[in-house]
């Protein structure tokens, strides 16, 4: 379903995941993505909802953001989408955390979805990506930093 969520983002040709890739991030030892899946009564997956923690410096807790949401087409409407976003949501309440956050393509008509559950579009933040050569021309001027490897 992630290369369909690409079809449908009309940029097919950027999304090189694998299916051992994604397995490998779910359910590794120590996995820091994690997924769920809608299905219908005869079990059959409807979409999809993959996401990770991040943290709010200025709330002090993680919260959740939320990489992709996706309903096949025959599956919008059913309340599939809401399910996905509802249990969520229930995730960042039982946890504490503050945030649930996602970025949406910004043609997509799900806008109107978004609103109507009460999300707001963060207008005054703009986001910024680093990829390609310029990621690896910044990391070769690493020097005299400190870090601390991920647990």
């Amino acid at each position: 379903m992630v290369h369909e969520l690409a079809d449908y983002e009309k940029a097919p040709e950027q999304c090189h995941l694998t299916e051992e890739q994604l397995t490998a991030a779910l359910f590794s030892s120590a996995p820091a993505l994690y997924g769920h899946v809608a299905v219908d009564a005869a079990d059959q997956p409807l979409g999809f909802a993959l996401w990770f923690l991040n943290f709010s410096t200025w709330e002090g807790v993680h919260g959740i953001y939320l990489e992709d949401l996706y309903v096949r087409p025959a599956a919008r409407g059913t309340g599939a989408g809401r399910r996905l976003l509802a249990t969520l949501a229930a995730i960042c309440v039982e946890r504490g955390y503050r945030r649930l956050d996602w970025w949406m393509i910004n043609w997509n008509p799900a806008a109107r979805f978004y609103a109507a559950i009460g999300a707001t579009p963060m207008e005054e933040w703009v986001p910024y990506r680093l990829t390609g050569a310029a990621l690896h021309e910044l990391a070769a001027r690493a020097t005299g930093v400190i870090t601390q490897p991920p647990a």
